[in-house]
């Protein structure tokens, strides 16, 4: 059993495959207080971590005290893709991830994976299996904190609530900028990339995945494990 630690800004997730399946998964705090529980209910035997927030002291111990090597995933490590990003060192694990994990679901497919965290992350592997690149735009609550803390008076506006076409009152105008603003980056990413490569398959994934109410004409896979089955395949990948 195979125990993947995907470390992010806002939270820790813990994941265990038997093989490419996944079994188990719970999410917790930076500190990973629940890991060990988690190793013996699934009798996990090897892990991997990714981690984009870095290590707290509490986690740093508990991993030392494992009973098996964990290996640290870096933009470094030999994974299934060619990797062309110029600096690898500075590149985001999980995105990486995500795109060794969608290329085992579509396999000689060019390949558009979106990622709605923290940050909005575009990444490009073509039916060759190189990974291309990627942009990084501001996510969903990191724009709406923005318009609040940027201004004098804007008020902070949560993600919840009526997204009109066209704002009502303050509130609403911003929601609905924020949010059709951002589904309308998504589509125009997507159609660009359509027309250089009409058999692109799109993947769509991330926290705020839902709250974007993406059509499903636009995405063809939504998929909320794809980092962690990337994850896996690459612990596979190394064993």
């Amino acid at each position: 059993m195979n125990l993947i630690i995907d470390i992010g800004n806002t939270r820790a997730k813990l994941f265990a495959f038997d093989g490419d399946q996944l079994v188990d998964h719970i999410m917790c705090g930076h500190d990973l207080s629940e890991m060990h529980h988690f190793i013996e209910k699934n009798g996990c035997k090897r892990g991997i971590l990714s981690t984009t927030a870095g290590l707290t002291k509490e986690a740093k111990q508990r991993i030392e005290e494992l009973p098996f090597e964990l290996l640290q995933m870096t933009g470094q490590t030999p994974t299934p893709v060619r990797v062309e990003y110029r600096t690898p060192q500075t590149l985001g694990t999980d995105r990486l991830a995500a795109i060794v994990g969608a290329q085992a679901m579509r396999p000689d497919s060019n390949i558009l994976v979106i990622d709605c965290g923290t940050c909005v992350t575009y990444d490009f592997l073509d039916a060759n299996g190189c990974y291309k690149g990627g942009n990084i735009s501001p996510g969903l609550e990191m724009r709406l904190t923005a318009l609040h803390q940027q201004t004098a008076r804007l008020p902070q506006v949560d993600a919840e609530g009526d997204v009109p076409e066209m704002g009502y009152d303050t509130a609403t105008a911003i929601r609905s900028g924020v949010i059709w603003g951002l589904r309308h980056e998504i589509n125009g990413y997507i159609g660009r990339f359509k027309q250089k490569f009409p058999s692109l398959s799109v993947f769509l994934t991330g926290g705020d995945a839902k709250k974007l109410d993406m059509s499903e004409e636009s995405c063809i896979f939504a998929d909320n494990f794809i980092v962690p089955r990337g994850l896996n395949r690459i612990l596979n990948y190394n064993k």
